[in-house]
């Protein structure tokens, strides 16, 4: 642990992307406020995930776009020429955040342990968090300021939504229907292997309306793969669904999701924005492990079936491979049936009925 005598002025906070991740790093953002409330925050980001969390109150974002090449490096070195920060949070373990770190001036730069500083960043930070195994990727993240000596973590997510995003989501999600969120698909990347099938969302979409009353909609980004999966789905139903596949921005889309009494995805970025504003989620979990990268705060509800994907693939467990091992199988996210989504999303609804009739 470091020993700061007094709370740094400046502190600046290094993670680009993606989506998911940087949800997490809400509760580590909101640890630093309440502790250090007259410490500058300056935040360096990727661009598209900029648009999440820009509005955050108390902080400076500076804007990275991997789009723009070595430009991006350049222009990252003049925003911050002549500046220095007290303490820069590494909290990113890519090359290319890596080199990000080295346009910023800070006696303390505080990485990962040796064993997660993946791509070499060690050689970019002189100091580590502790050396944790087996962690959830928000609870990994929270090991920064309890290295800083803020032991007390702050479990607070205050995602930002502007009243124009959330005019917009309650312009398609209003009158007296409650609505399902269900984002198919995850990123679309060599060998993903995280989405579900057509038939079995269609299934589940179709209970959630005839058991609950609830109208589903789709979102998700706007790539091909995406807008035909969801227009697959939505020939599939019996019910109709609200398709705002690709057209959403990523406030709006946390606009939606929070308007939504459940949310059901893979491992993506939305289940976590759900997750985020308070909504429910039901992670769909086989090729990766929902114990590192679950829905953090819904993980009770996420049907996680990695264990017995891991045991097909490899014959072992996962506790007898690398944290984080994934499965690479185009069949794996099949042991996914639809009686226990659904048993998920019957268990939710029963807990909203309950709490709503409390209220009333």
């Amino acid at each position: 642990m470091l020993s700061l005598k007094t709370p740094p002025q400046s502190l600046c906070l290094l993670r680009l992307s993606a989506i998911g991740d940087i949800t997490h790093v809400l509760p580590v953002l909101h640890t630093l406020q309440h502790h250090w409330p007259q410490t500058a925050i300056t935040w360096i980001i990727g661009k598209t995930e900029a648009a999440l969390v820009n509005d955050s109150p108390g902080v400076e974002f500076i804007v990275f776009d991997k789009s723009q090449g070595l430009a991006a490096y350049r222009q990252l070195r003049r925003k911050l020429k002549g500046r220095r920060f007290d303490i820069l949070l590494h909290m990113q373990v890519s090359f290319r955040a890596s080199l990000c770190s080295l346009a910023v001036r800070a006696p303390i730069r505080l990485g990962f342990d040796r064993a997660r500083a993946k791509n070499m960043q060690w050689l970019f930070t002189n100091a580590q968090i502790a050396a944790k195994a087996r962690q959830h990727v928000l609870d990994g993240f929270l090991e920064f300021p309890k290295a800083l000596g803020l032991k007390e973590a702050v479990m607070k997510w205050d995602l930002p939504i502007s009243p124009e995003a959330d005019d917009f989501a309650a312009s398609l999600l209003a009158g007296p229907e409650q609505f399902l969120a269900v984002n198919p698909c995850s990123s679309n990347r060599r060998r993903n292997f995280r989405n579900w099938s057509i038939e079995a969302y269609a299934a589940v979409i179709d209970h959630a309306a005839r058991r609950h009353g609830l109208r589903t909609v789709l979102t998700g980004a706007p790539s091909d793969e995406e807008r035909e999966y969801a227009a697959a789905i939505a020939e599939t139903v019996e019910q109709p669904v609200l398709n705002l596949v690709g057209r959403t921005n990523l406030k709006q889309l946390a606009a939606v999701l929070s308007r939504c009494r459940a949310t059901i995805a893979p491992d993506t970025g939305p289940a976590h924005i759900a997750s985020a504003v308070g909504t429910p989620v039901i992670g769909l979990y086989a090729t990766s492990n929902p114990e590192r990268t679950g829905p953090y705060r819904w993980l009770q509800t996420t049907v996680n079936r990695y264990p017995e994907a891991v045991y097909r693939e490899f014959g072992r467990t996962p506790s007898d491979l690398p944290w984080g091992k994934r499965v690479r199988n185009p069949h794996a996210m099949e042991l996914i049936t639809v009686a226990e989504v659904t048993a998920q999303l019957d268990r939710i609804m029963t807990v909203l009925a309950n709490h709503d009739q409390s209220l009333r």
